[in-house]
């Protein structure tokens, strides 16, 4: 008896889970493709409000504001970003209310690689932090250096 419980638990588990796995999916789907459509509100309310972004560039670490700021002549011209997942792994706290991943993502620059933090507050999922990391061979780190170390135009 006490093993028909546990197994009757463990796939309980399982499939509140598998359900939040493809709820969580479908979010992060909605949050990118708002971004696509330059749907600024639809973008900007998943975010918590101590969201951060981790961007490519050295030193990108914006707040909610500041991400917001910077990215609004963006959306105000109907073009933000377009990224689209092709993969995409789920982890969860214990209690089901913290979640984080990782996805691989098509974009203008080519394959990069996003994660982020989730948390379930009132039964709503607030991002609570995004870091897009842009994807660079071993084999090339050595150009690539060599590429970060010659200054950008405008500090010339």
């Amino acid at each position: 008896m006490k093993n028909l419980i546990f197994i009757t638990m463990l796939i309980l588990s399982f499939s509140v889970f598998s359900q939040s796995t493809e709820e969580l999916d479908e979010w992060m789907d909605v949050w990118h493709n708002a971004a696509s459509k330059a749907d600024f509100t639809g973008y900007f309310d998943k975010m918590d409000s101590d969201f951060i972004f981790l961007g490519t560039a050295p030193g990108e670490r914006w707040t909610k504001v500041e991400f917001a700021t910077f990215s609004k002549p963006y959306f105000d011209k109907g073009k933000a970003w377009d990224f689209k997942a092709t993969n995409r792994n789920w982890s969860f706290s214990e209690n089901g209310k913290i979640a984080w991943f990782d996805e691989d993502l098509e974009t203008w620059m080519r394959g990069c690689r996003g994660s982020g933090v989730l948390v379930k507050k009132k039964g709503q999922w607030r991002l609570k932090q995004y870091n897009l990391t842009v994807l660079i061979e071993n084999e090339k780190m050595d150009e690539f250096i060599q590429l970060r170390d010659q200054p950008i135009e405008s500090e010339k």
